[in-house]
């Protein structure tokens, strides 16, 4: 959440020539109902779901990249799946950066709604340790906070040729 992975998800395929999708964008126009509102209504648990459901359904496309939310590398078999069926990247960023970037977001957060300033730093520090294990599988790291398109491309393009 918040690392920015959006768009430079849109940056990638703009300069890859590939589609673009925000997986979170797909379930809002699938379900006519946004994210927070989701977890609203139903819960967490039946968000990640919907959410599962929807990241397999991208498999079927190709030369696209695709932007998850930050939860669904998390859930289910999610990481192993996106790493049997593409290139997955972690965008790295330190606790302080994303504590800026959450809290200046005009984008509904439902995770974090409400959190006082400190409560979002303690959010985001325990729920990054949390998943670390899941984002460190990642087939490429980039630091978030000097994202370099050309040399995004160009680790991607050394992993391909490595995998042929």
């Amino acid at each position: 959440m918040g690392s920015g992975k959006t768009t430079i998800g849109k940056i990638l395929a703009k300069k890859l020539g590939y589609g673009f999708i925000d997986l979170d964008d797909m379930i809002e126009r699938k379900y006519k109902i946004d994210v927070s509102g989701i977890f609203r209504k139903y819960d967490e648990k039946s968000f990640r779901k919907i959410e599962h459901d929807s990241l397999l359904s991208t498999f079927l496309s190709s030369d696209t990249v695709i932007a998850t939310g930050g939860g669904t590398p998390c859930f289910f078999d999610n990481m192993e799946l996106m790493n049997k069926n593409g290139t997955t990247v972690y965008i790295e960023m330190g606790i302080l950066s994303l504590f800026q970037r959450i809290s200046a977001s005009r984008r509904p957060r439902p995770l974090v709604e409400g959190k006082s300033p400190d409560e979002l730093k303690r959010y985001i520090q325990v729920h990054l340790k949390k998943r670390l294990p899941y984002y460190s599988q990642a087939l490429i790291t980039i630091k978030g906070e000097d994202f370099n398109p050309g040399a995004l491309i160009e680790k991607i393009k050394n992993l391909k040729t490595l995998n042929l």
